[in-house]
């Protein structure tokens, strides 16, 4: 027996909607349930009468409902009946669920009454209940219920199978599982697939065995899993029961062996292939450009029985990607594919370098160029004597191979050179050919290092056909040396021999080190390499300054910067002492480049005194000594005094301390206080500057100052007090004035701020009149604060007097005298247009007129001389047309225009290309040079340095020559 949780019906039982009907269980649960007489809620489910299909007598039953209901085991029993619908079944039990329920079901209070439930056996009773609802009945304690129907069902139960589905559509490739459910005591569950056959769990189909249950499971399903599925249940007894579940599987619209991108060659059938599969069959259509291809109006498009796509002729505007539709009308299934399609193109040589004139320096390289198009993009090889050229140490290859570089030039490397390109279309192939001439060329030179006063030799050793001469180069000054030359103080000479030279230096100097370059030069060419003479010396410092000062708890920097080669080990020492000491804390070392800096901050008067850097290198070992002072406030500056002074300023001098303590000095204070005041006022200098303006003072009234010089360490003392007064207050000065015109008839004064006699400017009193001294005097006043005056109203060209006097509280300033004139009355019309168009509208306007009197001047020298820019557009024109008897005549018009006119200028008799003929003097034509012309023998050729600045190669020669022949086409054409 299965416990509760498990049980089918249990579950059923929780599982249902309100009012739902409870089908029979072997576990003593209801069998059906109906409402009660009298109920208004209408019946649902399937309804059984009374207790039926018993299969056995027993009075157990009676005895345990009759001491269930007694002991009142279920707080719901109120009641039970046993009764026997047929004789030879077994007697049904009936409970009475009374009052009591109310604690567990809502719905009784609502429906009145009693509960009744009918318990039977495993082969009849019926639970009747009024209209309840799922979570209501659950909430009901139905565990005697449980135990009471286990002792009605003890007898034999009758075996049944059901499963969960019973005919089942699945698309290939999704999963599914069913549920098979046997009521009775089976001792075997199993399931058979459509051919009969006994199913074993396996990968892909699975059996999954839960008590009563069994589960199949059916992954990734595929047509061959259509069928008919039995599940089969057997008891001891061996007696079986089965149901079936049919199975239809259908295949969704699939792609097989959809391949993109599909590459054809330009100008073949091309067969796009598209596989698509369905049940049923599907329809077929293709779209290129989201139109489809039945709706094209190219006749090279064709939809083939397989349902692929012909495309006749293919080309590279085909190219790109056609979509492969399939749908299905019966399930309004659709899908597609989108298959790129690519047109390969045969390779075409398009750039290779000329078959003649290639030459090549020896042992330097030369680069072979071969371009192709094609699709896809060809590869390129190169082929020589038949052999494919791989990249190894005498050829470099770059570019995709566009690129052959041929190193270590030797005459056996002259002769053809193939160029071949492939792709999936075809291939093409093309010969260069290389003629090698031999030029000079460095073949040992290397750097050299020595010592300091010691000795050194370089050597330089070159070959070529024929053999070079050799110089050499000092880079630093550009001094050359030749063979046999010797330097101003007979420390460097040069010696040579056939193709190979040695400079020599004694009592070598460090300005001898740097690059030193050979040059090998010969009729064919030349060649430059460059060496470096490195010299090794011992430590130097750079340091100057070695004495530095500090105080207690100021941390200090003492750099030691050394120079050295090679590269020198540099240390800090304090005695015998390597710094920093372990445990020290206030001693750090810092390494940056070629300096190593000391940190220290002083904690103690023991830290103040020597120190040592010692550098060393293979060479030798230098050291130096720096002192660390301690440093005191800066003395007294001296020699106060005043310099200048106003009513509210005065310019303070003084000179700086005679020490500054070690310590630069950040600043200077100047204290300032009126002689009857205690409170100093504190003025600071700008930087170090010794001269301080006081300012804000009051007027006439007297002053003592006082001067301390600031540094790192602190304030130090002050300098003897010194006493001024400022000036008392007065008149103000007489401004100063300038001016210019204003706008319209104004004219604009403006005043620069003068000696205000220590109070404030309150305003200006401005007189002004014609020169006519008949004229008044115009009298206006401004504020004092304003820094112009506007004069209006005034006369043009007319010229004018004013007299500014400026006043404060005290009284008038002198007056100071000003003249001007107006200017003229300006042009209103032009003024007007000018000022309306603007600058680049006028600079338009004089261009058009510009034009325009050219054009004017070009039409009058054509029907006047002949000549000018039309003339030549005619003649052009015109000469094409004529011909030779044309030019003739108008070069006899030409002739006659001369003499008509009478100009001394030389006529200059034009002829076209088929008529120019050499200056020879036998007659003979001349053989212009052409790309195919060999050289016959070699030439001078410029020098050739290491990094290629001037190349002797096939295509400069013959760019040389191609702008010759353009140039005298250019030369006769303009004349």
């Amino acid at each position: 027996m299965q416990p509760a949780t498990q049980c089918p019906a249990a579950r059923r039982l929780r599982a249902v909607a309100p009012r739902a009907a409870w089908h029979g269980s072997p576990c003593g649960l209801p069998t059906s349930i109906r409402r009660p007489s009298g109920s208004k809620a209408a019946p649902v489910g399937p309804r059984r009468s009374g207790c039926h299909r018993a299969r056995r007598q027993g009075s157990r039953q009676h005895t345990v409902l009759h001491h269930l209901a007694r002991r009142r085991k279920h707080p719901a029993v109120v009641g039970f009946s046993v009764s026997r619908r047929d004789p030879r079944g077994p007697p049904c039990a009936r409970l009475l669920l009374g009052a009591a329920a109310s604690r567990y079901s809502a719905a009784r209070r609502r429906a009145g009454g009693s509960w009744r439930v009918a318990l039977c056996g495993a082969g009849c009773g019926h639970l009747q209940l009024g209209t309840v609802r799922r979570r209501q009945l659950l909430n009901m304690s139905l565990l005697p219920l449980y135990l009471l129907g286990l002792l009605l069902g003890s007898g034999q139960a009758l075996l049944q199978v059901s499963i969960s589905l019973s005919k089942v559509e699945l698309s290939v490739g999704e999963s599914k599982f069913f549920t098979c459910t046997a009521i009775g005591e089976p001792d075997n569950i199993d399931w058979y697939n459509p051919q009969g056959e006994k199913i074993v769990s396996s990968q892909r189909v699975v059996v999954q065995k839960e008590g009563v249950r069994s589960r199949l499971i059916i992954y990734n399903a595929d047509i061959e899993d259509a069928g008919i599925y039995r599940c089969q249940a057997t008891d001891a007894k061996g007696q079986t029961q089965e149901a079936t579940v049919v199975l239809e599987i259908y295949q969704k619209l699939t792609f097989r062996d959809i391949v993109s991108p599909q590459e054809f060659r330009q100008g073949e059938v091309a067969e796009v292939v598209c596989r698509v599969t369905s049940s049923p069959a599907p329809i077929v259509s293709w779209l290129y450009r989201n139109e489809e291809i039945t709706t094209l109006a190219d006749s090279r498009y064709a939809i083939l029985a397989n349902n692929n796509l012909q495309i006749l002729n293919i080309n590279k505007s085909d190219e790109g990607v056609y979509r492969c539709e399939g749908r299905v009308e019966a399930r309004g299934e659709i899908d597609f594919r989108d298959i790129i399609v690519i047109v390969n193109v045969p390779p075409v040589i398009t750039v290779l370098q000329k078959s003649f004139n290639a030459t090549a320096d020896r042992g330097e390289a030369v680069t072979l160029f071969c371009r192709a198009t094609g699709s896809p993009p060809p590869e390129i090889s190169w082929f020589r004597n038949g052999k494919l050229i791989e990249e190894n140490e005498k050829y470099v290859l770059r570019g995709s191979n566009a690129e052959l570089t041929i190193r270590d030039i030797k005459n056996i490397d002259a002769g053809p050179y193939i160029c071949s390109a492939k792709n999936k279309a075809g291939n093409d192939k093309r010969q260069t050919f290389l003629q090698v001439f031999v030029q000079p060329q460095i073949i040992q030179l290397k750097n050299e290092t020595t010592f300091e006063n010691g000795k050194a030799t370089l050597i330089c050793e070159a070959e070529g056909e024929p053999v070079p001469e050799i110089t050499w180069k000092r880079a630093v000054d550009g001094v050359t040396f030749s063979e046999g030359d010797k330097s101003p103080d007979g420390r460097i000479e040069v010696k040579g021999q056939h193709g190979k030279s040695s400079l020599h230096i004694k009592d070598v100097k460090l300005s001898d080190s740097g690059r030193y370059d050979c040059e090998a030069a010969s009729r064919i060419g030349g060649h430059q390499k460059s060496m470096y003479l490195d010299i090794e010396y011992a430590p130097t410092f750079l340091s100057n300054q070695t004495i530095y000062f500090s105080w207690e708890g100021n941390p200090i920097n003492i750099t030691c910067e050394v120079l050295a080669n090679p590269s020198a080990s540099v240390q800090w020492r304090r005695g015998k002492l390597v710094l920093p000491v372990k445990n020290t804390t206030h001693l750090k070392t810092y390494s940056a480049g070629r300096k190593l800096i000391l940190e220290i901050a002083p904690t103690s008067d023991s830290d103040f005194g020597q120190y040592n850097c010692t550098a060393t290198n293979r060479i030798g070992t230098r050291y130096q000594e720096y002192t660390l002072g301690q440093a005191d406030v800066p003395s007294n500056p001296y020699g106060v005094r005043v310099l200048e002074l106003s009513q509210t300023t005065a310019k303070v001098s003084f000179i700086k301390p005679d020490s500054h303590g070690g310590v630069p000095i950040h600043h200077y204070q100047v204290d300032v206080k009126e002689v009857a005041s205690e409170t100093w006022k504190i003025v600071r200098s700008h930087g170090v500057q010794t001269m301080v303006v006081l300012s804000n003072l009051e007027p006439n009234t007297t002053y003592e100052i006082k001067v301390a010089a600031v540094n790192g360490k602190g304030q130090g003392e002050y300098s003897k007090i010194e006493i001024f007064q400022t000036l008392p207050v007065r008149e103000p000065s007489p401004p100063s004035i300038h001016g210019q015109p204003g706008n319209g008839k104004s004219f604009k004064l403006s005043i620069t701020k003068q000696d205000d006699g220590g109070a404030p400017i309150l305003e200006y009193i401005v007189k002004y009149r014609s020169k006519d001294k008949e004229d008044q005097w115009l009298e206006k006043k401004v504020q004092g604060s304003r820094d112009h005056i506007i004069l209006e109203h005034l006369q043009w060209t007319m010229g004018y007097e004013v007299q500014i006097t400026a006043a404060n509280r005290l009284g008038f300033s002198e007056p100071t005298l000003y003249e001007f004139s107006m200017p003229p009355k300006p042009n209103i019309i032009t003024d007007t247009l000018f000022n309306g168009l603007g600058l680049r509208a006028v600079i338009g306007l004089g261009v058009a007129a510009l034009l325009l009197i050219l054009v004017v001047t070009d039409v009058s020298c054509f029907f006047v001389r002949q000549c000018g820019l039309l003339m030549c557009i005619t003649r052009r024109i015109c000469g094409k047309k004529s011909g030779s008897s044309g030019k003739s005549k108008e070069l006899e018009e030409g002739k006659a225009a001369y003499l008509k006119d009478g100009s001394k200028e030389p006529i200059v008799e034009m002829r076209t290309e088929d008529e120019r003929i050499t200056s020879h003097e036998d007659g003979s034509p001349v053989n212009e040079p052409n790309e195919t012309t060999p050289l016959t023998e070699p030439e001078k050729l410029p020098l050739k340095e290491e990094n290629g600045k001037e190349a002797l190669n096939p295509e400069t020669i013959e760019i040389k020559v191609a702008n010759d022949i353009i140039q005298s086409k250019e030369d006769d054409s303009k004349a």
